[in-house]
């Protein structure tokens, strides 16, 4: 005789998965507009289900959702102001002369920018405009190949690699914080860099440039030196005063608490202020980029309402016991991880993962005999390789910002994968047993 409410409870999870499986699915294919299936999925989860509006709609409370509008402010200003230029044409003699330079500097820039800045949306916001500007000045038109591949290298450069720096990525402070909550362990910055900077930071970053190269390829124009510099303007020199007051306190988040979103909301206000500010109210309209805005709340809602109702948890019980853990064969246990956390991934998106996967960690390390720690590391490599752009809100916003067609960011995003799939996992699998925390 079935328990009372166990009908209950599995029609509530009934609806919650068909529902985030059509989310997931409209985002996927790009059937409707991305803000428009977002606010499907608000409307059908209020009316639906049982789950508090404040957890699905708490993307608007979110630091991310924040840091993407003041991002687009920020970039706006850079680019109103001839800062963006003025920066490019510093950057330009050292990416220009080929096409893989130009390439391989963006990643290298996008990368390294992650050291010092906490926030990816805060990089993309930043570096966006200069780099557009710098394909602009090379002879790479919008629109063309070239563009898009300067812009998803940005994109896919700041998001993916910046997974293999603790305090640069949401979805690692996420992961950090749960393992914390769930088992009482720390992770510490030394340690974490060293188990995944040469092959998720480094090698990944090689991919990343070799794919966009190949395919997107580009003649970029040989770069002229101006004969005069241009003298800087005090609108100029203001926001470079903003921009630096607000990089410092970015960088040193850990020191004063205050998180980056709140920083850059901050710095957003200064650039509207009258007087102060550069952009007037009709420019704050078109630079804000509110469809986008309500993307960004819709992914990280939806990776809260998939919490709130337990599916995540629910599947991982499901999926686990069909998994090949088998403390004989460890390198297939990896793989069988691997492949958990990517379709969690799917489902919840990268911030979601840590939520759901690191409860499970404990189960999984039991099965295939592994260490705790080493199966909670696991996870990082199936959060930072999304299949498709939808999973990782830092890559959509990069892919508005250069107006990037879905086919274009799904391309890469494939390709990543599959290159992830065949070389970087392998290797991260050797380098994590020399350092001693896996065998076989």
């Amino acid at each position: 005789m079935p328990r009372p409410g166990r009908t209950t409870i599995d029609t509530d999870l009934l609806i919650a998965a068909t529902l985030v499986v059509a989310t997931i699915a409209l985002w996927a294919t790009a059937r409707l507009p991305e803000y428009l299936t977002a606010l499907l999925f608000f409307a059908a989860a209020t009316v639906f289900t049982s789950v508090p509006p404040a957890t699905i709609f708490s993307g608007f409370a979110s630091a991310a959702f924040w840091l993407v509008l003041s991002g687009f402010v920020l970039g706006a200003a850079i680019k109103k102001t001839g800062l963006a230029d003025r920066l490019a044409a510093a950057l330009q003699p050292h990416l220009a002369g080929s096409w893989t330079r130009m390439v391989g500097g963006t990643v290298a820039v996008s990368y390294a920018a992650a050291f010092v800045m906490p926030s990816n949306m805060g990089r993309i916001a930043l570096l966006m405009p200069m780099v557009l500007a710098i394909a602009e000045k090379s002879g790479i038109r919008a629109g063309s190949r070239g563009w898009f591949g300067l812009a998803l290298a940005v994109g896919f450069g700041t998001f993916q690699l910046s997974a293999s720096i603790l305090p640069a990525n949401v979805p690692n402070l996420v992961m950090a914080g749960a393992i914390e909550a769930t088992y009482g362990l720390h992770l510490h910055y030394l340690p974490y860099l060293i188990t995944f900077t040469p092959v998720l930071g480094l090698l990944k970053g090689v991919l990343v440039v070799a794919l966009v190269c190949l395919l997107f390829p580009a003649r970029p124009t040989p770069f002229k030196a101006e004969a005069h510099a241009v003298p800087w303007t005090g609108n100029e020199r203001r926001l470079a005063i903003i921009l630096l007051c607000t990089l410092a306190m970015w960088m040193t988040d850990a020191l004063h608490g205050i998180s980056p979103a709140w920083v850059g909301l901050v710095a957003a206000c200064a650039c509207l202020l009258p007087r102060v500010g550069f952009l007037t109210s009709d420019e704050f309209g078109q630079a804000s980029n509110f469809r986008t805005c309500m993307y960004v709340a819709g992914l990280l809602g939806l990776s809260a309402f998939v919490a709130a109702t337990g599916l995540g948890s629910r599947l991982g019980e499901w999926i686990i016991p069909l998994l090949p853990l088998d403390p004989a064969q460890p390198f297939v246990s990896y793989l069988s991880v691997f492949g958990l956390g990517e379709l969690l991934n799917a489902l919840t998106t990268a911030n979601g993962v840590p939520a759901v996967f690191t409860p499970l960690a404990q189960e999984i390390a039991d099965a295939s005999g592994m260490p705790l720690n080493t199966v909670l590391m696991f996870q990082v490599l199936s959060y930072s390789t999304p299949l498709l752009p939808y999973q990782a809100s830092p890559i959509v916003v990069a892919m508005m910002m250069g107006k990037v067609p879905l086919r274009q960011g799904v391309k890469l995003s494939l390709w990543l994968a599959v290159a992830t799939l065949v070389i970087v996992a392998p290797l991260q699998y050797v380098w994590m047993g020399m350092l001693g925390m896996v065998g076989g």
